[in-house]
């Protein structure tokens, strides 16, 4: 882990050469290359089969990213090739956070990242982030830095704000062992100096069996080959969890944690997330998985407004349908008949490909 710090002060010792313009034709060209090389290092970090080479890919790949992250208005490039390291923009593009992870064993990985800032004159401004989270019994419990971040590979950033001060909420997965996967709900914020904070007070539960009260982040850890989904529902502004259940019936066993069918959610409501347990799977008919709807209120009635949104949808597709089936088929094109010639021949009819 310190090794990964050593290599972001280093590279951060050397002067950068800032200019007050957008990326150049040619820096774009430098960047291009960067790219594509980070992608072949995050291929054989995750795919090489020996550790020490793993290692050393990540090594020369966190090499190469703060390097890209040197050049002028760099937090511009997108890095499309990147495609094991995701990066996440919130709204108001201040910053943004680039996460990944290295198999350090077939039990073991451990999760890299950092936060690169939007900086006016395009210079290099960043943060490191180290993952603790082998080392932390209760990762829950408490706000942390980014010397104690509780690593995750984010896939999903909100933006709120809550008294004038903006909240990003990230989605992220974490591989944790051999035996279960973790999906996490981590809450980041920047204090008065800028630096940022993991964590914190902003989801509300009423049962304290399903979120301790106290905790900082939301955790969902199941059995490895369990595919638990935790997504975010842009239609109706929910993140959408799996409500997991036990195979064996021990539930405190979270490697028996499998997808029981039903979904619980959270709303962002009143500076915060709300816990919702109630949701109505629509039949969508179209292939797709079904779609997670709220219909019931905690009372457990009917939500008019939610189950009139649902009735608007399905007359919709259902029109749309009904509109596919009565559309008349394309004719086909032909060219007209050539008149016929009494004396010789009957006239010949061609298709508009003949």
């Amino acid at each position: 882990m310190r090794i990964f710090f050593l290599l972001i002060l280093m590279w951060l010792a050397v002067p950068n050469e800032g200019t007050a313009q957008r990326i150049t034709s040619s820096n774009f060209t430098l960047l291009q290359r960067i790219d594509d090389s980070l992608q072949t290092y995050g291929d054989r970090m995750l795919d090489d089969t020996f550790a020490t080479d793993r290692l050393r890919a990540d090594s020369m790949f966190t090499r190469l990213l703060v390097r890209a992250m040197r050049v002028p208005y760099s937090f511009y490039f997108s890095f499309d090739s990147m495609q094991m390291a995701p990066v996440l923009y919130p709204e108001d593009s201040t910053f943004r956070i680039i996460t990944w992870h290295i198999p350090m064993n077939d039990e073991n990985f451990r999760q890299r990242g950092v936060i690169q800032y939007n900086t006016p004159d395009g210079s290099i401004k960043l943060t490191p982030l180290f993952d603790v989270s082998d080392y932390s019994e209760q990762p829950q419990d408490s706000i942390r830095n980014n010397e104690q971040w509780i690593g995750a590979v984010y896939y999903k950033l909100l933006q709120h704000e809550v008294n004038q001060q903006k909240i990003y909420t990230l989605l992220g997965y974490d591989e944790n062992n051999d035996r279960t996967t973790r999906k996490w709900i981590d809450i980041l914020r920047f204090d008065e100096a800028g630096q940022p904070q993991f964590g914190g007070d902003f989801f509300f539960f009423n049962n304290d069996s399903i979120f301790p009260r106290g905790s900082k982040r939301y955790v969902l850890e199941y059995k490895k080959e369990g595919r638990a989904r935790i997504n975010y529902d842009e239609v109706d502004s929910l993140i959408v969890i799996d409500n997991l259940v036990s195979e064996s019936n021990e539930p405190e066993k979270k490697y028996t944690l499998v997808p029981g069918g039903d979904y619980e959610a959270l709303k962002w409501d009143k500076g915060g997330w709300q816990y919702i347990d109630k949701l109505f799977m629509e039949a969508r008919g179209d292939g797709n998985e079904p779609k997670p709807m709220l219909i019931l209120k905690d009372d457990g009635s009917f939500d008019d407004e939610a189950l009139d949104k649902q009735t608007e949808k399905n007359l919709k597709t259902a029109e749309e349908k009904e509109k596919a089936k009565a559309a008349p088929p394309t004719p086909k094109k032909t060219t007209p008949a050539k008149p016929a010639t009494p004396a010789k021949k009957k006239p010949v009819t061609k298709t508009g490909n003949g």
